[in-house]
């Protein structure tokens, strides 16, 4: 068997990075995918004067199967990522989508 030559050192190191790194990307990217094969639905919830993030937080991980279980804080972060909210103020009136199975 005949022995192969590495005629430029620094191109095949190049290479190897730029292949390795490519993998590792293409991985992270595959993992990070999630494929749920449950339907995700939404309810919209009207706010009414006293409303909090916090108040319907407690109410949806007492009440919504999607929320069963989870840290208060983490349900607040994600209606308001779900509702583009940037801060915590609501305002009467408005409607949430809230998640549910």
């Amino acid at each position: 068997m005949k022995k192969l030559k590495i005629v430029n050192k620094n191109k095949f190191i190049r290479a190897n990075l730029f292949i390795i790194t490519g993998l590792v990307i293409i991985l992270f990217i595959g993992l990070t995918q999630s494929y749920s094969k449950t339907n995700l639905k939404y309810k919209l919830e009207c706010i009414t004067r006293g409303d909090t993030l916090w108040s319907i937080a407690e109410y949806e991980i007492k009440n919504n199967d999607y929320y069963k279980n989870q840290d208060v804080r983490k349900v607040i972060y994600e209606i308001k990522k779900i509702n583009n909210l940037e801060g915590n103020e609501l305002k009467e009136g408005i409607e949430l989508k809230i998640p549910i199975y």
